[in-house]
């Protein structure tokens, strides 16, 4: 026992917490650079691994020794996620309020399971083999920039549905005409359709559009743009040319364009949000920027200008 010479009373000694002190050592080893680096050389060794693997014929006596770096890459990962989960101290199910990190130990138990549950069925075997692949998937949560494209295009994904609306009503509306244009003409591409759907699809890719829009504008009996049996050739040059440009125009050049844009502002929001992260991150660490502080502040005073160009704008109407 302690006096306390300002309030003139006892106080007991505050030990260490062992649990916080495991908690801090795990916590640098998962903050390490090493580690990092070493994890991601696993994942990239767990990828070729997998790949050398599919020559069954050419690898064939190299089998057992593939085996055994795929059982090291296995206690690799389980141990990454051990020390992940240790890293939370007293509150380990914080590991798992991360996807990414869900994400990682659903892999790791289902490349278990065939190890202690051999006497499964064949089929489910080999279905939890193939899990094995997805590891490769891990490069994602192991590399910061990656996980950012990702949880951009997961962001985009509600307004993209939006464009895909615009999209799939383009589709239809040039899929119909196109039947009642073109079905006489060439059946293989308009017969029906479902038939011109698919052909628009790959007239949206710019995959040979050129040569389905000549065969129509000069009928399917033409010597040069023609196919084989050709019951009922009809030229459109006018109608056909107005039909694939314009649909060349405004699916490919404007529609599939709003995807990229969606997913840039995404992309953009994310950015915002990680930064936003980690300058709280650095706060809750006792670190404190001059650097964040200012960011911060810029954030703000560019969410104040937005509001005031839609004040303004109103004004105007």
């Amino acid at each position: 026992m302690l006096e306390n010479p300002r309030q003139g009373r006892f106080f007991a000694e505050r030990k260490p917490n062992p649990v916080t002190m495991n908690a801090a050592f795990f916590k640098s080893i998962v903050d390490a650079k090493w580690f990092q680096q070493f994890v991601i050389g696993t994942i990239v060794l767990a990828g070729i691994v997998v790949g050398i693997e599919t020559y069954h014929a050419e690898m064939q006596a190299w089998m057992p020794v593939f085996q055994v770096i795929d059982y090291l890459i296995l206690l690799v990962f389980t141990l990454e996620a051990v020390i992940k989960i240790l890293a939370e101290g007293n509150r380990p199910s914080n590991y798992f309020k991360d996807p990414w990190n869900v994400f990682d130990f659903v892999i790791v138990l289902a490349c278990w399971l065939p190890i202690f549950l051999p006497q499964m069925d064949t089929t489910f075997v080999a279905v939890f083999r193939l899990v094995r692949i997805l590891r490769v998937l891990r490069l994602v949560s192991a590399l910061p920039q990656l996980r950012m494209l990702v949880d951009a295009l997961l962001k985009s994904i509600p307004s993209m549905g939006y464009v895909g609306i615009l999209l799939f009503l383009l589709f239809y509306i040039y899929g119909a005409m196109g039947v009642f244009l073109f079905g006489g003409n060439d059946p293989v591409h308009f017969g029906n359709l479902h038939t011109s759907l698919l052909t628009l699809f790959q007239i949206v890719t710019l995959e040979g559009w050129a040569d389905i829009m000549y065969l129509n504008i000069f009928g399917c009996n033409h010597p040069q743009w023609g196919i084989e049996n050709c019951p009922n050739p009809k030229a459109n040059m006018v109608g056909g040319a107005l039909y694939f440009i314009s649909f060349v125009l405004v699916g490919t050049m404007i529609v599939l364009n709003l995807f990229i844009g969606v997913i840039m502002n995404s992309m953009d929001e994310v950015r915002k949000e990680q930064a936003a992260e980690e300058r709280s991150k650095r706060k809750e660490d006792g670190i404190d920027l001059l650097e964040d502080d200012i960011t911060e502040i810029h954030d703000q005073l560019n969410g104040i200008k937005d509001k005031l160009d839609a004040i303004a704008l109103r004004v105007r109407k």
